[in-house]
Formats: C-alpha cells, sequence, structure tokens
C-alpha cells in the first residue's frame, strides 16, 4: 500500500498563536517607545541649558556681564551656542552678576531652569 506524501507547513493555528503573540509585544513596546520619546526631548532641551550656560559664562568673560532677555540664540550663537529644533530657550532675568535661564522642548514634559553662576539645573 502506497500512502500519500503530506505537505509540509503551519496549521492555521499555530498562526494566530503567533500573530497572538506578536500583538501582546507590540502592546508592551510601543507605550515603552513612547515614553522613550519624551525623555530624549527632554535631554535634548537639559543639553541646550547646559550648552547655552556655557556660551553665557563665555559672554560673561567677554563683556563683564550677562545676557539679558531677548533673542537669546543670536546674542549667544557668537559663543558657541546653537538651540535645537523645538527648544524654546529663555533668560528670564539677568543683571551684572546673576542670570536665571528656562530651557523646555515643545514634545518634552519638563521645564529645566537654572539660577546661576554657579547653580544646578532643576
Amino acid at each position: 500500500m502506497i500512502f500519500p506524501k503530506r505537505e509540509r507547513g503551519f496549521t492555521l493555528i499555530e498562526l494566530m498563536i503567533v500573530i497572538a503573540i506578536i500583538g501582546i509585544l507590540a502592546a508592551i513596546a510601543i507605550p515603552q517607545f513612547a515614553a522613550y520619546r519624551v525623555r530624549a526631548f527632554n535631554a535634548t532641551a537639559q543639553s541646550d541649558l547646559r550648552n547655552m550656560i556655557t556660551a553665557q559664562e563665555a559672554y560673561y568673560a567677554d563683556k563683564q556681564i550677562y545676557v539679558g532677555a531677548g533673542d537669546v540664540a543670536v546674542t549667544l550663537s557668537a559663543y558657541g551656542y546653537t538651540r535645537s529644533s523645538n527648544v524654546t530657550a529663555t533668560i528670564v532675568s539677568s543683571n551684572s552678576f546673576t542670570y536665571q535661564m528656562t530651557n523646555s522642548h515643545g514634545s518634552g514634559d519638563r521645564t529645566w531652569t537654572i539660577v546661576g553662576p554657579g547653580g544646578a539645573i532643576q
């Protein structure tokens, strides 16, 4: 007696189980990905604030006064500051001896602030 040759492949049940596992993994990964993006946007704003502090101190070393309110990017660009896209950089207040600056990213959820010189970013 000759038996027919069996074809190899996956059953419908096996394929549905694989699709269900992929769906579960995607349901876990997508919210985590969104959280990572927000953290990256916040880190960009914080990094820009650190660069702004360095440019502010270089400006002070040159002119003996801190940059006041106004177009921060243009004034500090000559001292090495380049604002990242979608980052809002603001000098809240400034005088000859102190400054307060804030930075935030349009897609982030934090605003970073420094009161300087010598303060810590919060």
